[in-house]
């Protein structure tokens, strides 16, 4: 007989489960030395080098990313929330003009869901843009002069054009642009990059959200925290909001009469604490816990250094207009979004509520035009004035866009455009984006795509790859699942707007 088969043999069922439960800690240990090893969610492919584990990023991000040469190092995303009328801003056709007044056709409409907003109607009757529209730039691109600022940008500017999604209500379709799925419980985009690419200054957040309020329909479509939540990656990426104010980040101040000293002697003993729990019981946001205290004891510098404008010269508020020197507007909010992407925040996001023109676009349009417009072009400015534009990838538009066909009866004060996920227009500038230039076409109707049609999915691999990411390969595994921000169809980078 063979010893060994022999000693295995004889082996008692209370030595073979203790040997078992010996090689558990072995795992345990090799995760710890190698995670690389046993990382689930690390799509390694030949030509990729990752760090070694022996030098760890100071970054937090993870050690294999990013896959490539980025061409940004930070986004921000100008979210337009309620859906921009991307029929009276953006996507004009002079034949439009002769359109106006007549039936949408059966043919057009086919059978795509509509709102029960419109379903009813009797009458699906086509509505020209309102206003006027103006051929800017060198490439001649359309642009209606609700937005005399962003005209004077497009030549830094992309337009999309035919960017489309499934989504026909305001709360999907927001969560699925946002997170890659309709469904909640998904992580935002934000937090994905700090989790993969963690911070470029460890005194803020990697990912910082900001809220403003628009004239256009007020109050607007709400907004929840989950939006900018880090869903199944641990809690530590979730966005931090912050707000106009005394306070703008909550909790940061230390209670009265608790000095910085005592604050620091509490943290260390409570990090001690913690860890020995996250010991015992292997809970990962034991640790995230932690991290987000840390983080907060930071802040209570960083924060302040921030919101402090003094430093800013008049001739900036003057770009960025009147309104910038008013905490919590979108002016303001654009202004702080330059200012951290000078301290190196990864990722930044301004929602701005107020698109959703059912009713009295007449009115609520122009004046929603000039809450951003001055403030968006001022944006890019500022950046590209500052050397920071190639680096920085700004992204402006919502969740989906306006009905061609006017929602209430035509040329009546009270008419408005319903939701349209069909088609609608976004731009992007900076960050390896080609400057002046348009992608996509809609039919002539406004209403479907007719060529260079971008999904969302699209769009959010797109990001990803001007931030050096594969989106097929950046994943984290959940209830069994590889998931992924684009989700599990497939996605594409729409390489035709890359420099």
């Amino acid at each position: 007989m063979n010893p060994f088969i022999d000693f295995h043999r004889n082996q008692t069922r209370r030595a073979l489960f203790g040997n078992a439960a010996r090689g558990l800690g072995g795992i345990a240990l090799g995760s710890l030395l190698f995670p690389d090893l046993l990382e689930g969610n690390n799509p390694e492919s030949p030509g990729t080098v990752p760090l070694s584990p022996a030098v760890p990023r100071t970054d937090g991000g993870l050690p294999y990313l990013p896959h490539f040469a980025p061409k940004a190092k930070r986004v921000i995303y100008l979210f337009q929330s309620g859906g921009p009328s991307h029929v009276d801003l953006f996507d004009y056709k002079p034949l439009m003009r002769d359109l106006h007044g007549k039936e949408l056709p059966d043919s057009v409409r086919g059978t795509q869901r509509v709102t029960g907003m419109t379903s009813g109607q009797k009458s699906f009757a086509f509505t020209a843009p309102l206003w006027d529209m103006q051929r800017c730039g060198h490439h001649g691109t359309w642009i209606s002069e609700l937005l005399p600022h962003t005209q004077k940008i497009a030549d830094d500017i992309t337009i999309l054009r035919a960017v489309h999604t499934e989504a026909i209500n305001h709360d999907p379709a927001v969560t699925y642009i946002n997170t890659g799925s309709q469904q909640m419980g998904h992580a935002s985009m934000g937090a994905w990059l700090s989790y993969g690419l963690g911070s470029e200054n460890q005194n803020l957040p990697a990912y910082m959200v900001l809220l403003s309020q628009g004239t256009g329909k007020n109050p607007g479509q709400p907004l929840f925290s989950r939006l900018w939540g880090s869903g199944y990656l641990p809690s530590s990426h979730q966005g931090v909001l912050m707000r106009p104010g005394a306070n703008p980040v909550l909790y940061l101040r230390n209670p009265e009469g608790t000095s910085t000293s005592a604050r620091r002697k509490l943290l260390d003993r409570l990090a001690n604490l913690n860890h020995l729990h996250a010991e015992e019981s292997g809970d990962p946001e034991v640790l995230a816990r932690v991290e987000a205290y840390e983080m907060a004891y930071r802040m209570q510098t960083s924060v302040p250094d921030l919101t402090d404008l003094s430093d800013e010269p008049d001739r900036t508020f003057e770009l960025y207009g009147p309104e910038s020197r008013k905490p919590g507007s979108f002016a303001a909010n654009c202004l702080l979004a330059r200012r951290m992407a000078e301290r190196g925040v990864r990722f930044v996001q301004l929602f701005h509520r107020g698109w959703d023109q059912h009713k009295n676009i007449a009115a609520a349009l122009p004046a929603q035009c000039r809450d951003v417009d001055q403030a968006s072009a001022a944006l890019v400015t500022d950046l590209r004035q500052r050397g920071l534009l190639d680096e920085t990838l700004v992204v402006w538009g919502g969740e989906f866009g306006r009905t061609s066909y006017s929602q209430g009866t035509l040329g009546t004060p009270s008419a408005g455009r319903d939701h349209h996920g069909r088609c609608f227009s976004l731009w992007m500038a900076g960050g390896g984006i080609k400057p002046g230039f348009e992608w996509g076409q809609t039919d002539d109707w406004a209403y479907n795509v007719a060529e260079g049609g971008v999904h969302i999915r699209d769009l959010n691999a797109t990001i990803l790859h001007q931030l050096g990411i594969d989106h097929e390969r950046f994943s984290f595994k959940f209830r069994g699942l590889s998931q992924r921000l684009t989700g599990v169809e497939k996605a594409y980078v729409v390489k035709d707007i890359l420099v």
